[in-house]
């Protein structure tokens, strides 16, 4: 409210001692945009000025993925960053620009070399006004913002919708194949691969994953080893059909035959995904992160769904014949 400010700094007029004051923190409410602002008590002097900063920017911990601020400083800056933060452990370090808080952290440790990461489950919208902020202070002259436009990023938007489209037509020819080479065996293994996509789409969502243009890709090569999976034991069916054994018998002795050769492979892929995680960058984690939950996902649907299925249906009714 007006004047509330005025009001407490008369309270405690007197009572501060000359090096320190009080500035607010303002926070503001991203969904009903009440603005608050939080009194905090620091020192007057400036242990560390925007000139000192050299860069600030918003990345993602792929861990949580949540935003966080990387900032880093000049030769000068990581000097005295790393004594202030070596002498106030567990203390707060506030970001000022305008008299203004925009946010206090708490140093959990000293840093040295430079650069640091500044987190606070942020919204991606508060990661970015905080950059701006820390950004902004770097300049010589003050910083007014008239005007803020958002540009969509449609290059980026046209190529994402680009890969759903291939990923969907992918899909679809390979649910035709399945149905047309396989017969009713292939439809078991469409609806497998559905769930598999269910399934992936559902783990992605809840580790609130975005779908970036790596990750669509992730998931189109997943689709491909699902249905690979199933030919492996499909032709292995064939080959002891061929031999003389009856469907059930087939079946199960595919299942058996087939299984080693297509965990080893899943197995591999996902040694692989592991090290395109670890030193990847952002999209190349995204690529690994979907292939990995794919691969796992398939192994339990080609593995157990299908077979589940096979037992299901002879259970109902001992088969005659395979459609495969």
């Amino acid at each position: 409210m007006p004047g509330e400010e005025e009001n407490l700094l008369m309270q405690f007029a007197g009572r501060i001692p000359e090096d320190n004051e009080i500035l607010f923190e303002k926070r503001v409410n991203r969904e009903t945009g009440a603005v608050t602002k939080m009194p905090i008590l620091l020192k007057k002097q400036a242990a560390l000025t925007g000139d000192l900063l050299s860069d600030a920017r918003v990345d993602i911990d792929t861990r949580f993925n949540e935003p966080y601020v990387s900032i880093s400083f000049n030769t000068a800056g990581a000097k005295i960053f790393d004594e202030v933060t070596g002498a106030n452990v567990k203390k707060r370090l506030a970001i000022i620009l305008d008299n203004v808080v925009y946010s206090a952290p708490v140093i959990q440790e000293r840093i040295s070399g430079g650069h640091a990461q500044i987190t606070g489950r942020f919204s991606l919208e508060d990661a970015k006004d905080l950059s701006i902020v820390l950004r902004s202070g770097a300049l010589p002259a003050p910083l007014k913002m008239l005007q803020n436009v958002t540009v969509g990023p449609s290059l980026g938007r046209d190529s994402i919708e680009a890969g759903k489209l291939a990923g969907i037509i992918g899909t679809i020819a390979v649910v035709i194949f399945m149905m047309f080479y396989y017969r009713f065996s292939g439809l078991i293994a469409d609806l497998a691969l559905f769930f598999n996509i269910i399934l992936l789409l559902g783990a992605m969502a809840s580790l609130n994953a975005t779908l970036t243009l790596p990750g669509i890709a992730g998931i189109i090569l997943a689709i491909g080893m699902a249905v690979d999976s199933n030919v492996l034991m499909f032709e292995r069916m064939r080959d002891e059909l061929r031999a003389g054994k009856t469907p059930k018998a087939a079946v199960d002795s595919g299942y058996h035959k087939a299984f080693w050769t297509i965990f080893d492979s899943h197995v591999t892929t996902l040694i692989t995904a592991a090290v395109l995680f670890q030193f990847g960058t952002g999209p190349i984690k995204g690529f690994a992160v979907t292939l990995s939950l794919g691969v796992a996902i398939n192994l339990f649907t080609a593995l157990i769904g299908t077979k589940t299925v096979f037992d299901i249906i002879n259970s109902m009714k001992e088969m005659k014949k395979l459609s495969i």
